[in-house]
């Protein structure tokens, strides 16, 4: 069974940048403070390097 990664937002999307809002549109996030799981894989981990001063990454 692969790794799995909780991600959670834990800055608003206003602050956000164009292509910074999509990258969490992708990934699901939309309110502050809310977490999803994902598999780790190189594609999630490139969308969370995008935006990773406004998230918060947990190994599962």
């Amino acid at each position: 069974m692969s790794a799995e990664i909780k991600v959670t937002l834990k800055r608003g999307l206003a602050t956000a940048n164009q292509n910074q809002q999509e990258n969490l549109k992708g990934l699901g996030l939309k309110k502050t403070r809310q977490q999803r799981v994902f598999k780790d894989t190189p594609e999630v981990r490139g969308m969370i390097r995008k935006v990773s001063h406004m998230v918060e990454v947990e190994t599962v």
